[in-house]
């Protein structure tokens, strides 16, 4: 089932979309947005699959889907906790700004909490005030949890996955290290993130298997590709731990947002990967590519994002079909 949140309001008017991204039709009947949804899942899910299923079957009133139309799937959140997963990725951006890692990064996962109150659209241009920041992109993925009770076991956690999507998590890179400094983790360093037009629930999802998303994360820059990493390799902290990492302490209310961390996979000699021109799956963040760059050449030379460029992330099926749609922002100078 492929739930998507039409613009309009706060919160979105819930639709239930097709396979195929081609078509719509209104759920308010059921419930007139996703969080609402999320709320009484228990109810109101199979409902939704039925309007699914007789959507498929041209059996209701449909309209055409059109991404640009769509806020993301939740456009504002109770909750946005974003993981670190793929310790590869960890390991290269420390290493860039001289951090050694601590071994225990590969066995307690790293988390932030983001800023919740309001995303960008998936098709919406991403702001930039001043490029000296280091604007990056990170394409990820990221859950949907329904409720969550503290001190749930890692299995209980990834029961709790009600949809997963597709992220863009917006990064200041030059404004990480100061805020690191102080002790006291992003904030500034991490404006609104962005999430694919469409929500899958996981049975709808080849790839999803053992709380992970296989499956090559398409990351484009100005028309060019730039990463094709696998989500589902070198994962290190499933979907399920990660759920169950944030509600070690606190509940979690159904509509949290639980995110990946940059897909990142290693190299086939153990090291930080080649870009896609070279034979490689290429990189998910510019930070990565920098500093791939820097161990072979000595410096960086790949800029951070400036105002007119354009990214793309999406992921495709076995047959080339679109999953999530498409995330493709400009940056756009405020």
């Amino acid at each position: 089932m492929k739930l998507a949140s039409l613009k309009g309001g706060r919160d979105g008017r819930l639709v239930v979309v097709s396979n195929d991204l081609a078509w719509c039709t209104p759920a308010d009947l059921i419930a007139p947005t996703l969080q609402a949804a999320l709320d009484d899942w228990e109810h109101c899910e199979p409902d939704l699959r039925a309007l699914a299923e007789s959507l498929e079957l041209g059996a209701v009133p449909r309209e055409r889907f059109h991404e640009h139309e769509a806020a993301s799937p939740l456009p504002r959140a109770y909750q946005w906790a974003d993981g670190s997963a793929y310790v590869n990725h960890v390991a290269l951006v420390r290493q860039a700004r001289g951090a050694e890692m601590p071994e225990s990064f590969w066995t307690d996962p790293l988390m932030y909490q983001g800023g919740s109150d309001g995303f960008l659209g998936p098709r919406e241009a991403i702001p930039l005030a001043d490029e000296s920041w280091g604007l990056d992109l990170e394409g990820e993925v990221a859950v949907i949890t329904g409720d969550v009770p503290q001190g749930a076991s890692r299995d209980e956690a990834l029961a709790a996955v009600r949809l997963v999507m597709l992220c863009n998590d917006v990064s200041l890179r030059n404004l990480i290290p100061g805020e690191l400094a102080k002790g006291f983790g992003f904030f500034q360093a991490k404006p609104a993130s962005a999430f694919s037009p469409v929500a899958v629930t996981p049975d709808a999802l080849e790839g999803w298997r053992d709380g992970k998303l296989h499956g090559a994360l398409e990351v484009e820059l100005n028309g060019k590709p730039l990463g094709e990493a696998d989500a589902g390799v070198d994962m290190t902290f499933d979907f399920g731990t990660l759920i169950a990492h944030a509600a070690k302490t606190r509940s979690l209310t159904a509509g949290s947002i639980v995110g990946s961390g940059t897909v990142s996979n290693r190299g086939s000699d153990g090291g930080p990967g080649k870009p896609i021109a070279d034979g490689g799956v290429g990189y998910s963040c510019l930070a990565e590519v920098r500093t791939a760059e820097t161990l072979v050449e000595g410096r960086p030379r790949t800029p951070f994002l400036k105002a007119g460029d354009v990214v793309r992330i999406e992921m495709r099926d076995a047959r080339r079909h679109s999953l999530f749609g498409a995330i493709e922002q400009a940056v756009a100078a405020e």
